[in-house]
């Protein structure tokens, strides 16, 4: 006979302990009474959610995620199931993973390779682990390792040697663009090394700036990978297991369909969204709809992540807002079914020029005048959201807050930036793909002529972004060079970049850093997202 597993790709939120060994124990009955599973496979730190970062230092916490587990693995009988916690033991902790069966912790995986780069902070908190772990189920015996560890040969190499033939990997890997290339690479390269299968479960679902995507996947022994799971999205994943053969069989496994760019990232923000509402008690949701292509593609995602009838749009016209940019806002709001109002901002913005009149006497308007009216309409969005309820989304986009283009306490207010990892390229981009998967015969998610018009922030009569910026492809092409692939000003000129726009951009992402620490947090898309994946100094004296 067969092994059966079933792969519990949920969400498991960060902090919830007794609310996550509850629906763990929910969880493995139904794999046990309804998959008829052997072995039931949760993701990694399981109890306390992932990345629980200094809470690790908190006795308590760490008490109650032992107490939880010992909760759990009493319900656990007959099936066996491999469960994540943080292991407090004589004042040092370890990402653990524990395989309990007939009501009791049968035995302990400790996590041996530790990442300490890009957001991972494990060495902070964790200690490595050093001894393999075979366990038997139904006969087969099996290994178990952590995330890290198989992107290392060490672990997976000593496992297969103490005699498994099948090895399950927990992991909580969150998404990044291209990164399930490298990771079905990976697979490849350690089942041709080793010779054995291996069962990759990963967590879905986001925290605060990190959005796991599951995308679980089966690799037999000979070295076929089976198709990722469907993404961003909650699944049992069940699978038998021939040990003759080393090949699995998928029993229930919802296939991914799309692995494209723009669907991976347009849906890795929509789960990010919806779960940072979700698990910081918001029901609805507010935005500034300008008629410009950021706030469209914003607009699109939330009504996808919470609903039509959780959004309200506003419109903020000032004397510079044209008609049109108006009528887009109500045309996609209608197409959408979003409940859109509007507040001119005249009054306000009158106000702080009548009051502040004696000192700017004799001063041409500038910038001080266009930053009061986006001011303006920050004020009112955050008086908005805090009278009637609701968390209040900031539209800004990575090559924004990588120039500074954006008024800090202006339309930077907001609780979250669902579009603070994208470029303005990738905006458009995105934007083409959901108004592609709109039904035949349905209006366009977003507006062509929003897509099509030049970006302009409307704070000043005939303005528009590139008379302050180099065109966004140009713009665009240096930031990706600069920031992800952290290239100096010899490399980008190099590249061919003309010296002007190198010179006054990366002028730009040095001194906008002040502005960037008091970003809203959003979901990390890249390999360098601007926040906890890329520290740089606000006082810094290198200008390369």
């Amino acid at each position: 006979m067969p092994l059966r597993l079933a792969l519990a790709q949920f969400d498991f939120p960060v902090g919830a302990v007794s609310a996550n060994a509850d629906r763990v124990i929910a969880l493995l009955c139904e794999a046990r009474d309804v998959h008829r599973a052997d072995l039931v496979v949760f993701p990694e730190l399981t109890l306390s959610g992932y990345p629980p970062e200094d809470l690790l230092e908190r006795p308590g916490f760490l008490a109650e995620c032992a107490a939880q587990l010992e909760r759990v693995a009493e319900a656990c009988t007959g099936i066996a199931a491999v469960v994540g916690w943080p292991e407090a033991v004589g004042g040092v902790v370890f990402n653990s993973t524990s395989v309990l069966r007939d009501g009791r912790v049968e035995t302990t995986y400790r996590k041996r390779k530790l990442p300490n780069y890009a957001v991972f902070d494990e060495r902070r908190h964790f200690a490595p682990g050093h001894e393999d772990v075979v366990f038997e189920v139904a006969g087969v015996p099996l290994g178990l390792i952590v995330c890290e560890d198989l992107w290392h040969s060490e672990p997976l190499a000593s496992t297969r040697l103490a005699g498994a033939q099948l090895v399950v990997v927990p992991n909580a890997s969150p998404f990044e663009r291209d990164k399930l290339a490298d990771r079905d690479a990976l697979l490849t390269k350690r089942v041709s090394e080793s010779g054995v299968a291996i069962a990759y479960l990963n967590l879905v679902g986001g925290q605060d700036e990190l959005v796991f995507d599951g995308a679980s996947v089966l690799a037999d022994a000979d070295g076929r990978l089976h198709p990722a799971a469907r993404a961003f999205e909650d699944h049992w994943l069940v699978t038998d297991f021939d040990v003759a053969s080393g090949r699995f069989t998928r029993v229930q496994w919802a296939e991914e369909t799309d692995e494209s760019r723009e669907s991976l990232a347009y849906r890795a923000t929509v789960r990010g969204l919806r779960d940072y509402c979700g698990k910081n008690g918001f029901k609805t949701v507010w935005l500034g709809l300008s008629g410009g292509i950021d706030s469209a593609l914003t607009l699109a995602m939330a009504v996808d992540a919470l609903g039509a009838q959780n959004v309200t749009a506003v419109r903020l016209p000032s004397r510079y807002t044209s008609g049109l940019s108006n009528d887009l806002a109500d045309e996609q709001a209608r197409a959408l079914g979003v409940r859109l109002e509007t507040v001119a901002i005249e009054l306000p913005f009158n106000g702080f020029l009548e009051a502040l009149a004696p000192l700017f006497e004799g001063l041409p308007p500038d910038v001080a005048e266009e930053n009061l009216q986006s001011r303006c309409r920050g004020a009112l969005m955050m008086a908005l959201a805090n009278k009637k309820g609701g968390l209040l989304l900031t539209t800004g986009n990575k090559s924004e807050y990588a120039v500074g283009y954006a008024t800090i306490y202006g339309d930077m207010c907001g609780g979250y930036a669902p579009l603070k990892d994208l470029y303005k390229m990738d905006v458009f981009a995105l934007s083409r793909w959901r108004n592609a998967q709109q039904a035949p015969g349905a209006p366009a998610a977003i507006p062509e002529e929003v897509i099509t018009r030049p970006p302009s922030a409307e704070l000043r009569e005939n303005q528009t972004d590139q008379d302050s910026l180099p065109p966004y492809a140009l713009l665009d092409a240096i930031l990706e060079a600069h920031i992800e692939g952290r290239e100096g000003r010899d490399a980008l000129l190099a590249r061919g970049f003309p010296e002007a726009a190198v010179d006054q951009v990366l002028r730009l992402v040095r001194i906008s850093e002040w502005k960037r620490r008091q970003a809203a947090p959003g979901p990390k898309l890249s390999r360098r997202a601007f926040g906890r994946e890329r520290r740089y100094p606000i006082t810094n004296g290198w200008k390369n």
